[in-house]
């Protein structure tokens, strides 16, 4: 990542769902990780857990208005519970996250994922696991990608 370094009183906040925590902790753990290697310790990082999907964009909503944040993301697996369209769900929470950064002028990165398939087996489980890792670094760079050249732009007026 080539980039200038951010200034270092810059906040970010996580927001992760609840189910399936142990997967999505993955990726809350690859992000800090990589936070870390930029010079952005666990305590300039606040985590909001919330117990599903479908809470994180008030949340992104509430956190970005706050002022407090250079950036906030959310994390969830949204996965077919064979009651709602998992799909459908994913889909409103993801536009929701992209209103709240349009709304806001405040980065909201997602690291909310949908699987085609998705089996409570072994084999699965380690896969998502691992991608999920991935899914941290890969937010954790974006946001820092994000708001290094968001600092760069000029200023929004009225």
């Amino acid at each position: 990542m080539n980039q200038t370094p951010l200034p270092s009183h810059l906040r970010f906040a996580f927001v992760e769902a609840s189910w399936h925590a142990d997967i999505v902790h993955q990726a809350r753990d690859a992000f800090f990780e990589t936070m870390a290697q930029a010079g952005f310790g666990a305590d300039a990082i606040d985590v909001f857990d919330v117990p599903g999907a479908f809470e994180i964009p008030l949340h992104a909503q509430r956190l970005a208005r706050s002022g407090r944040y250079a950036a906030v993301v959310g994390s969830a697996l949204v996965v077919d519970g064979g009651i709602y369209r998992h799909d459908f769900v994913s889909a409103t929470v993801v536009q929701a996250l992209m209103d709240v950064q349009l709304q806001t002028g405040v980065p909201v990165i997602s690291a909310v994922l949908t699987p085609h398939h998705f089996h409570e087996h072994a084999e699965h489980r380690k896969y998502f696991l691992r991608h999920f890792a991935v899914k941290g670094t890969e937010a954790a760079e974006a946001c820092l990608q994000t708001v290094a050249s968001l600092l760069r732009l000029p200023p929004v007026l009225g």
